[in-house]
């Protein structure tokens, strides 16, 4: 989540979701018995408000109960990417409060829910007069924790003889026969693992099974009801938005509330908007209160009173600073379960003030018989199933659908109307074959809204014409001629876009000048036509595995502004007089020209750093400036080094704290560009000699240009963690006997860097550790000073600085060019000609594209392992347990960082499990079938920081893959 000079590039992609079906048991039995054991009034009220409520959502053709049944009536194929989640994900752009998708759900909630689907399932029947003998005949679609397992549905204690003879015949005839009951305690859970006999059935008994769920879904008037064509004999699923006038009166009036919604990628009916004060989130529940927005859009949310679903906010609390005390209080636990479970509100979407989710999605076409449209169904499951015109699909889909099942196609959202659970688009395009590593990546970029389109003839006009480019006379005489210095770059061996060089000349009284030298990009993107409006709108290049979608035009990119060795190039230069010890004692801002040595990579600058006596010879080396003997160099880069090792000392002292997280790294086919390898990237001496000057000179850029424009200057800020969650971990850490201080940055650093034992598998729990304190953690964001009024705000935490910025990449990130201009404007006089609204507006498009940038990123480091997996497969690993659930927990996977779910009841050869928690501390035991008959079944106790041995195994869906658990007796051998 926070800023370093080069940033990471993997993590996992959310899982997929799928509803299992399963009878319905009577459930007043279980009902009674759970209100009298909360007597509260105002707790029964609660629980009886709370099924009606539902009621009301499901009624309404809530997706989480109908979209299923209709998918089932209409016979549309189940892929297997539809089933149970089999990935990890750590929920990257459900962040900041990504750890509300980890934890379990607590029984309760599970029971509120299972209880809500049922009574509105019953309460709908009843107004469209379905006998009960009718609704036993019916399926549904049964509540699913937080693991993606799904639980029965009622306690077959509660059940009377009859009931439970009439339950267990059902049971018998589902798919779900073998999932087990989930007891009612909040701290345990007793499971057993699917038997491969028990789950297989004939094929005779799956044909009688789809007929009698055909022939009962065709009894259900009610289904038959809500699933209509005609438009016209539909009822409102959604309410209609409210007009613009009202939601501007309303958030003046404080009865509204904007934010950004995040969807729960693996429980994609919870939604949450950030409150006001940003220290917890407004949780919405279900798919009719979030209102048609997606994921990242901008909404309005109006809080109404539970009991008077049509009284306003204004009668309840006319008190703006009352209102926002009952926001805060509506806050959520750990689990990603509503805590305080008493407060009489709901919340809903309003108003979408922007669209920032593309609407284009990649995903399959599926085929609906006697119907004019095609369904197609999205990969991400945050996202509702699409309606699409025959007339817009291939034209031999119609007769030949099943050519068309593993081809990925991308939609676009064209309207979503509020009677639908469905929405409409159309095709944009074909991709190709699903598991294919082009197709999927093009997919991810227009998913994430990535223009990955040719510069256009108007934009490239704007280059310079006569080649091979030099530079002006005119030019060289406004700038400092340090052509003659020793400056060099290091970069990535494969980089090709060279922002930054680095200097440092020993002086006669011992100290040193070090500089810093970035290209001049702003020299070349002038203000205002067609190249600065590209660059602008795409705000970032975007690294993939194979690939850079580059933010300007390869001629600057690669060559006019890449600091290239033995060439003239153009620089803005930081240049400090520093001791040896890391003291600045004087600064230098300006407009420059160099001419870089040589281009070091970092393995080139670790090997001279590891070795400080040895003579480089000329082959150790990539070509170099005659001018500067090799043996310069080396002794530059060892200076850098000595004084970057100060600095880092010194921040660490001084507060600054670093959450380091694995990342995996690919060696490609030359040809092929296909995986042949994979490693975890190693963060050495030599990265961080580069990050330590170039979070210096971001620093002093920052002070700089802030101390010139108070009112302009784009900065980047980092928010502390969320409270509430930093208590949570701390509590959990506490129960761990984990001795960790959470008080402040620094305090945190100290902490993770206090050794966790001193065997082989230490830096293990330290990075589960670092996992689990990053959850809680904010992303940092651009902004403009002038809209931020209070300067304490502007501080970033992670580095504990007052003020920070980014300067130092202004060929492959837009807000670096901004700096640049500033800075330029400082110095040279003219009007930069830009208002603070003008700056705030590019600064939040800085952060929309970064954050979308990284996770794009992301996926496609999770795609390329994918494929590695396949190809390569399978493959053992030691992991070690991050997180426990009812009947799942979380693996690192220690040889490649990545993160895994593992699941009990996929578990071959163990005979049960059994979940225990106390207080927020959580625990799996496994028993396993012993080999030998004659030997006892062994018990294996999982819970955080615990050794396990996995083997990683390609699905049978493209790209997908699964982490299997071992034997302990394997482990041993």
């Amino acid at each position: 989540h926070m800023d370093s000079p080069r940033q990471s590039k993997n993590r996992n992609r959310e899982p997929k979701r799928s509803q299992t079906q399963s009878s319905t048991p009577p459930q007043k039995d279980a009902y009674a018995r759970l209100l009298s054991q909360h007597s509260s009034s105002k707790f029964s009220l609660y629980l009886e408000q709370y099924a009606k409520d539902t009621a009301f959502q499901r009624e309404g053709n809530g997706p989480s109960t109908l979209l299923k049944a209709q998918s089932d009536r209409q016979n549309i194929p189940q892929r297997k990417r539809d089933q149970v989640p089999n990935d990890f994900s750590d929920s990257s752009d459900f962040s900041p409060s990504s750890m509300k998708s980890k934890g379990e759900e607590s029984s309760l909630s599970l029971y509120m829910e299972k209880l809500s689907t049922r009574n509105a399932q019953q309460d709908c029947e009843r107004k469209q007069g379905v006998s009960d003998r009718q609704r036993w005949g019916q399926r549904r679609d049964t509540a699913t924790s937080h693991d993606g397992d799904v639980e029965s549905g009622e306690e077959l204690s509660t059940l009377k003889p009859n009931d439970l003879r009439k339950h267990q015949k059902q049971q018998k005839k589902s798919k779900d026969s073998n999932r087990e009951v989930t007891s009612k305690e909040t701290d345990s859970f007793v499971g057993h693992p699917q038997s491969p006999k028990k789950a297989s059935t004939s094929g005779q008994e799956q044909e009688k099974m789809k007929k009698s769920k055909k022939k009962n879904l065709a009894n259900s008037p009610a289904d038959k009801s809500k699933n209509k064509g005609g438009r016209g004999s539909k009822k409102q699923v959604f309410e209609s938005y409210m007009a613009f006038e009202e939601v501007s009166h309303g958030l003046k009036r404080g009865e509204l509330i904007q934010g950004q919604i995040r969807i729960n990628p693996k429980k994609y009916h919870e939604a949450f908007v950030p409150s006001p004060d940003d220290t917890r989130d407004i949780f919405l529940d279900g798919i009719v209160a979030r209102n048609r927005a997606l994921n990242g859009d901008i909404v309005v949310v109006q809080i109404l009173p539970r009991e008077q679903p049509d009284v306003t906010v204004e009668d309840q609390c006319s008190d703006q600073d009352e209102l926002i005390r009952k926001v805060q209080n509506t806050t959520l636990t750990d689990t990603g379960t509503v805590k305080e479970l008493h407060l009489p509100f709901v919340w809903q979407v309003v108003y979408i003030v922007e669209k920032k989710h593309s609407r284009a999605v990649t995903g399959f076409l599926k085929f609906l018989p006697d119907k004019p449209f095609a369904m197609f169904s999205p990969v991400d499951h945050r996202v509702p199933r699409i309606n699409v015109f025959l007339a817009d699909c291939p034209e031999d889909f119609s007769s030949r659908p099943g050519d068309y099942s593993n081809t990925l196609f991308i939609c676009r959202i064209t309207s979503w109307a509020a009677d639908s659970n469905f929405a409409e688009g159309q095709l944009a395009k074909t991709l190709g074959q699903a598991g294919e590593i082009e197709p999927e990546t093009e997919g991810i970029l227009v998913e994430y809204d990535v223009d990955f389109s040719e510069f256009s003839d108007e934009v490239l006009d704007c280059l310079p014409k006569n080649l091979p480019w030099t530079i002006p006379p005119e030019e060289m005489r406004k700038r400092r001629d340090l052509r003659k210095e020793c400056i060099f770059t290091i970069d990535p061996s494969t980089a090709r876009d060279l922002d930054d060089a680095l200097s440092c000349k020993q002086l006669p009284d011992g100290n040193f000048e070090v500089g810093v030298h970035i290209a001049d990009v702003s020299y070349f993107v002038g203000e205002d036509n067609a190249l600065d409006a590209i660059a602008s709108q795409r705000a970032t290049s975007v690294y993939m595995v194979q690939k850079v979608i580059p933010m300007l035009p390869r001629l600057l990119c690669e060559e006019l502004c890449s600091l290239n060795p033995l060439t003239d190039r153009l620089t803005f230069s930081v240049i400090w007089k520093i001791t040896p010890e890391g003291k600045i004692l004087s600064e230098w801002f300006g407009r420059s020209v160099i001419r870089s040595c040589v281009k070091l990579s970092y393995d080139h600058a670790q090997s001279m750093i590891e070795a400080p006596e040895k003579m480089f010879s000329a082959e150790e080396l990539p070509p170099a400036d005659p001018e500067h003997p090799i043996d310069e160099i080396h002794q530059a880069v060892l200076n850098l080094h000595s004084i970057a090792k100060n600095l880092r000392a010194q921040r660490f002292s001084g507060g600054a704290l670093r959450l380091d997280q694995l990342k995996l790294s690919f060696t490609l086919d030359k040809e092929t560009m296909m995986p042949q390898g994979c490693y975890v990237y190693q963060y050495r001496d030599s990265n961080k000699l580069v990050e330590e000057f170039m979070l210096l000179a971001n620093i002093a850029t920052a002070h700089h240009i802030h101390s010139r424009f108070p009112e302009l200057a784009l900065l980047r800020r980092h928010p502390p963690p969320k409270a509430k969650m930093v208590d949570e971990l701390q509590e959990l850490c506490d129960q761990l006997g984990i001795d960790i201080d959470l008080s402040s940055a620094g305090a945190l650093h100290k902490s993770l860097n206090t050794t966790l034992g001193d065997d082989e598998y230490t830096t293990a729990r330290k990075e589960v550790l670092t996992h689990m304190c990053s959850r809680p953690m904010q992303m940092a964001l651009y902004f403009c000073t002038g809209v931020l009024k209070e300067e304490p705000l502007f501080k970033h935490y992670a580095l504990n600085v007052p003020l920070y910025t980014h300067f130092t990449s202004p060929i492959r990130r837009y807000a670096d060019i901004i700096v640049h201009r500033l800075l330029c404007c400082g110095y040279c006089g003219p009007n930069l000609g830009l208002s603070t609204e003008e700056v705030q507006k590019q600064a939040s498009h800085c952060n929309d594209k970064k954050t979308l940038s990284k996770r794009v990123q992301e996926l496609s480091s999770e795609l390329f392992f994918g494929v590695f997996v396949k190809d390569c497969g399978p493959l053992d690993s030691e992991a070690m347990v991050m997180g426990v659930l009812d009947q799942s927990f979380d693996v690192l996977v220690l040889r490649y960082g990545v993160q895994k779910r593992i699941y009990c009841k996929s578990v071959a050869g163990l005979d049960s499990f059994h979940h225990r928690k106390v207080g927020k501390k959580s625990e799996l035991t496994l028993v396993w079938t012993p080999e030998d008959p004659e030997k006892a079944p062994e018990e294996q106790v999982i819970s955080i920081f615990t050794l396990v041995e996995v083997q990683l195994k390609a699905d049978g869906a493209p790209m997908k893959y699964s982490a299997m658990l071992k034997r302990p007796e394997e482990n041993e051998s």
